[in-house]
């Protein structure tokens, strides 16, 4: 994990920063990001990335001290952006909860440093306290080709929902584990990976069970864990998700380029197999990004049937094995019947994702093929009509539509357990979608849009 936003140079660490550092490393978390708030405490921090490897510095000032924010600390501020190891400008912002600085003084600041972070291509962490529309406005106006994150996010919905259309990421801290923050743990639960941070804010904020602690590093993990919970995965997926996300915004570490062919989510295996796709639906993952779960599944070059078998090693060692990448996986009719026998002969499950063109593929009915080898197969139907169909997902096969049909009725006949699944998206019909599955006797899913994995 990454904790994203921390205050190591503060007083409450002077006694056992070396220890804190320690237990941080040993709980997972492998970077830090230290943020500054007033000069004295950018220089600590700027001290601090120098004198351990996986402490990154930010430089900003902090809403509370906008007031000495003059011309000659501004210089300073972009000399240190200059450093090797400051990685964004921030915290910077508004808070109108105190006011240590007037809100027009704070305003002033706020779009000074946003413009010193253009100049200098560096992301910005935000500090939004009481203050929703004029940070909004704000970042409408002066941030539009500026990257950057709401650090310890305490606004609400329609605030998180207008922050990530502008391309801002969202970054959960230790009050999500408190009670009678319903609407916290809904947000956390409702924001789409690719916008997704978690931080502690240390030392403020320590997480449940370490509340009224001095916070620190380490308990990132209490944070993770009812984030994860929060959004029905595992604790490792979210750490995957979230240091995806901090190293692309915050260029730290290394970002593999090298497709995966199997990847975990939750306690499945999920085999990427291919990139084609007989359709090209605008509401596809891969129409906006590589990966899914924190996992690139970009291929450079399609696996074999026994580069697969090796990747997914112990079939018995998951809950089910899914052929589920960013293409169709029956375009592989060969390989994935190897694959499966093999999973089946030693001791697993098997399910495939597929837009249920595979018939009309092969010019064949495959689904005799398949049978003994597929515990389960789920079918993209996607819509409720041929027309909707053709205008949502753009086959490339005429007749797509009843194709996916006739496939999904055959395929009751042979596989054990048969789903249609929607994607939740404007002017699909869902009822109707509903009563289609209905009438070909197989279980209904709706999936969430910018919900995948």
């Amino acid at each position: 994990m990454i904790d994203t936003h921390c205050h190591l140079e503060m007083d409450e660490f002077e006694g056992d920063r070396d220890e804190v550092l320690t237990r941080a490393a040993e709980a997972g978390v492998k970077y830090i990001i230290n943020a500054g708030s007033d000069r004295e405490a950018n220089l600590r921090g700027l001290e601090l990335s120098t004198r351990y490897p996986n402490v990154y510095s930010a430089v900003g000032i902090h809403p509370h001290d906008a007031k000495y924010l003059d011309r000659s600390l501004l210089i300073e501020l972009k000399r240190w952006s200059d450093r090797p190891k400051v990685v964004a400008v921030g915290e910077i912002g508004l808070d109108y909860h105190y006011l240590h600085s007037t809100k027009g003084v704070q305003v002033e600041a706020f779009i000074k440093q946003i413009a010193l972070a253009r100049e200098v291509d560096l992301p910005i962490i935000i500090h939004s306290r009481e203050a929703k529309k004029d940070t909004v406005r704000i970042l409408k106006e002066e941030a539009s080709e500026v990257p950057g994150v709401l650090h310890c996010f305490s606004g609400d919905m329609e605030m998180a929902k207008e922050a990530m259309g502008l391309g801002f990421y969202i970054s959960i801290a230790g009050p999500v584990t408190f009670k009678n923050v319903k609407d916290l743990r809904e947000i956390a639960g409702f924001i789409p990976d690719d916008f997704l941070l978690i931080e502690t804010d240390a030392p403020y904020l320590a997480p449940v069970p370490m509340r009224g602690k001095r916070n620190e590093p380490s308990f990132l993990t209490h944070t993770a864990q009812v984030i994860a919970d929060a959004r029905g995965i595992s604790i490792s997926d979210l750490a995957r998700i979230t240091t995806l996300n901090a190293m692309r915004l915050f260029k730290i570490g290394e970002v593999s380029e090298r497709g995966e062919i199997a990847y975990r989510i939750r306690d499945s295996l999920y085999l990427n197999i291919t990139n084609r796709c007989t359709n090209r639906c605008g509401f596809c993952v891969k129409s906006r990004t590589s990966y899914v779960k924190g996992h690139n599944l970009r291929l450079e070059k399609e696996p074999s049937a026994q580069q697969i078998i090796k990747a997914i090693n112990d079939p018995k060692a998951y809950k089910e094995i899914v052929f589920c990448g960013i293409g169709e996986p029956l375009l592989r009719l060969d390989v994935v019947k190897k694959v499966s026998a093999w999973v089946k002969e030693n001791g697993g499950k098997v399910r495939i994702n597929t837009n249920g063109q595979g018939n009309l593929i092969h010019g064949k009915d495959i689904l005799p093929e398949l049978r003994g080898l597929v515990d389960c197969i789920s079918v993209s139907l996607d819509a409720e009509d041929s027309k909707k169909y053709e205008k949502l997902c753009k086959p490339s096969i005429k007749g797509s539509f009843e194709g996916v049909l006739s496939f999904i009725r055959e395929a009751v006949q042979v596989i054990p357990s048969v789903k249609a699944t929607i994607v939740k998206i404007p002017g699909v019909d869902v009822e109707k979608c509903r009563k289609i599955a209905e009438e070909l006797g197989v279980e209904f899913r709706v999936r969430e849009f910018d919900i995948v994995g």
